[in-house]
């Protein structure tokens, strides 16, 4: 089973989801380069593309990870771990 999310956005294309931040935010980039990120925020009937600079994106994922960390999520957590390596190292 996949885990993977992307969501098409109508100037940039294909996005791939990198993490989830709570329940309205998420951030994605851009499928192929992943130089573009951008901060996704949901709302009951819409949705938002943030764009934001790949150190901020860095620093959210970062949080992201710690956050995990401190509530024991080994699972959640590792798997995140993995794709920030993979996008960010």
């Amino acid at each position: 089973m996949s885990t993977e999310i992307y969501l098409n956005h109508p100037t940039f294309g294909l996005l791939y989801r990198v993490c989830v931040i709570d329940e309205t935010q998420e951030i994605f980039t851009t499928l192929y380069a992943q130089r573009l990120f951008f901060l996704v925020k949901t709302q009951s009937e819409s949705i938002s593309f943030d764009p934001i600079s790949r150190s901020d994106a860095r620093l959210l994922v970062e949080s992201r990870l710690r956050q995990l960390r401190r509530d024991n999520s080994t699972a959640d957590y590792t798997t995140l771990y993995a794709t920030y390596q993979r996008t960010f190292q």
